[in-house]
């Protein structure tokens, strides 16, 4: 018998060349190649349609946001109300399958009287209330920096309603004691990111640059990524300082300029990308918000060499003794200086092999996944 299930996603899931939409888009290859037929349901939002999803989906539906100043006059967070869709939820009732809502951006119908009998699942991307109250710490603009708080705000009560699921998956182990503390009646596990990573591809040698990767337009990657330059990249002149991602700001491109060993490779390919992450002799890895699994962190272990990071990047991940943690900027630069003269050797990647497999294989926690499911 066919197993088959509904799938809300926050956006278009492909390319999966951002943090979100990479675990969602690794997910549903996964189901599928675990014989799981996937009916995705994805809100439209400066992504175009992407005829690659008919291959791993048996159906793909669109769906517009609500966004604009009149979606904001609500009560529920922002992020909710304008992924609120009649086609949406009429689309669910067309059959009886399991329905698997992705963040809480998409829960505006978990609760929905119509679905009641419905087996429903929570992805938890992240501890939204947090996240945004991260961000808009971080932001500049005061009215982005009133909107975040706002939003942040308006998660902390709507967190409330994700108690109707059925089965909350989280994607860090400190999310999910999180999770299990304010949801003790619940089913919580600990389902780490998909990443579509099938095997380590990092190889022993060496190179003469360290990385920095992330989505830069995001404003805790930016805030990072000038951390990075002004504290550590800035002060190491012996070595090139790579930082790379999509759609940095001008603010991030003068301080780069301040550097002539200092490079920015802004917008690039996934193959690009990935080049970068395998040829780095270090990635250096830093977040100032201690929520969610951080997957430039996984990508950078299955894919690169070195991997220096600050205590919040591991964020209940169990990967800790993968990498070299410095809480400072005086403990990167030693450490990151250091590794630049030793190179990566094979015994490392053992360890690596050791460590990720198999529980942070895609197919084995699709298959997991799928167990917990009552389809």
């Amino acid at each position: 018998m066919d197993k088959k299930l509904n799938l809300v996603s926050i956006n278009i899931p492909w390319p999966a060349n951002y943090g979100g939409v990479i675990d969602i888009y690794y997910k549903i290859k996964a189901l599928h190649d675990c014989g799981i037929k996937v009916i995705l349901h994805c809100f439209e939002y400066e992504r175009p349609r992407a005829a690659e999803l008919e291959d791993v989906c048996e159906e793909v539906y669109y769906y517009r946001r609500r966004t604009g100043f009149l979606s904001n006059l609500t009560y529920l967070p922002y992020n909710v109300y304008s992924r609120k869709d009649k086609r949406l939820i009429a689309n669910l009732l067309k059959n009886d399958y399991p329905v698997l809502f992705e963040g809480l951006h998409t829960c505006y119908y978990l609760n929905d009287s119509r679905l009641k009998g419905r087996f429903k699942v929570f992805r938890e991307c992240n501890i939204e209330h947090d996240y945004y109250r991260g961000i808009g710490k971080a932001e500049r603009n005061l009215i982005k920096k009133c909107f975040f708080y706002i939003e942040a705000i308006r998660f902390k009560w709507y967190q409330k309603h994700v108690a109707g699921a059925d089965l909350m998956v989280a994607v860090s182990e400190t999310d999910t004691n999180y999770l299990k503390q304010a949801f003790p009646r619940n089913k919580v596990e600990f389902v780490p990111c998909f990443h579509g990573n099938e095997r380590i591809t990092a190889t022993a040698g060496q190179s003469g640059f360290l990385l920095y990767h992330g989505k830069l337009s995001v404003r805790e990657n930016e805030k990072a990524a000038l951390y990075l330059i002004e504290n550590v990249f800035g002060k190491m002149t012996s070595y090139r300082c790579v930082i790379a991602g999509m759609n940095p700001s001008d603010t991030l491109r003068r301080a780069v300029a301040c550097y002539e060993h200092v490079e920015l490779v802004a917008n690039p390919s996934s193959e690009c990308m990935r080049e970068l992450i395998h040829t780095a002799q270090v990635n250096l890895l830093v977040t100032f918000q201690d929520t969610g699994l951080k997957l430039k962190l996984l990508n950078s272990l299955f894919a690169g060499r070195y991997v220096v990071v600050n205590p919040m990047m591991l964020a209940g991940s169990g990967l800790d003794t993968l990498c070299y943690i410095a809480e400072t900027p005086e403990k990167m630069i030693g450490i990151c200086r250091k590794l630049m003269e030793t190179p990566f050797s094979a015994d490392v990647l053992e360890e690596r092999r050791k460590k990720l497999f198999p529980f942070f294989s895609d197919n084995y926690q699709a298959r997991r996944l799928i167990e917990m499911i009552s389809f």
